[in-house]
């Protein structure tokens, strides 16, 4: 089969197409995941139909129709060298390589902190490298609020909830994953103290304004003989809690007082009059 044959202006008689040939790619490697711009330069590239990385077909972002140079985004390809060749109708180039690099595996210097409550919410930052595009999990479980610097180096985020005890904190990047040294440490945190409850009698009606004093208060709910006081408050210091009785049947019920920590029966308890 004859190849299209170009016509010249000044010349008598038409020419066919010259096979292209590709003298050199810039840059001539680039990362596995592709999307980066390739310049191709060399002779006889103009009306090209295809360019194939490792058999991979490229964007063609642009071709000069002298046939000097064209632009590709380069498709992502698994690591290694592979053959990049450019057709057009006067056929196909000989082979010029490119290599795709795989991204360096992260590495981690440390975690800090490496102890937080089983609640989670605890913010932490990793020192590392070769951190972008990292994800961070907890014993499995995603820290959220993930951030990376443009360095790669600074990785902050937010503990997820987690059960007390040590458990494994692994980051995983692109290029693979780490596994922080000495994981990180889940604190239960200590259970409700209290040193008194006052008043101690009310009307079965409910609506006693009380106020529990005792520790580690914070984040408490309070029952009535299973019944939930309203409008309950914790100071910041979590010492000291007030609240309003519900309603009740007349005689001593228990008051339980319960955090995230436990829970704790008040002494005495409150009586119903």
């Amino acid at each position: 089969m004859s190849l299209p044959a170009t016509q010249i202006p000044g010349f008598p008689f038409p020419f066919p197409p010259s096979t292209p040939t590709i003298g050199v790619l810039i840059p001539s490697a680039g990362p596995t995941s592709g999307g980066n711009p390739v310049l191709i330069l060399g002779s006889g590239l103009a009306n090209a139909s295809s360019v194939t990385f490792g058999g991979t077909p490229a964007s063609i972002l642009f071709q000069d129709p002298i046939g000097l140079l064209i632009i590709v985004m380069a498709p992502a390809h698994a690591a290694g060298t592979v053959p990049v060749v450019v057709t057009n109708a006067g056929g196909s180039s000989a082979p010029a390589m490119y290599s795709y690099v795989a991204p360096a595996a992260p590495t981690v210097i440390s975690l800090i902190p490496t102890s937080g409550p089983t609640t989670g919410g605890t913010p932490f930052t990793i020192v590392g490298s070769n951190l972008t595009g990292a994800s961070v999990t907890f014993n499995g479980v995603p820290a959220t609020g993930v951030v990376v610097d443009p360095t790669g180096t600074v990785l902050t985020g937010v503990t997820p909830a987690g059960a007390a005890g040590n458990v494994p904190v692994v980051v995983t990047t692109p290029g693979g994953s780490a596994t922080v040294t000495g994981g990180f440490t889940y604190v239960a945190p200590p259970g409700p103290v209290v040193i008194l409850l006052a008043p101690t009698t009310g009307p079965v009606a409910g609506g006693t304004a009380f106020t529990i004093v005792g520790s580690n208060l914070t984040g408490a709910s309070v029952t009535f003989n299973g019944v939930p006081a309203t409008g309950v408050v914790v100071d910041p210091t979590g010492t000291v809690l007030t609240g309003l009785t519900p309603a009740g049947a007349a005689g001593n019920v228990p008051v339980v007082v319960t955090t995230p920590g436990g829970s704790t029966t008040v002494t005495g308890g409150f009586t119903y009059v």
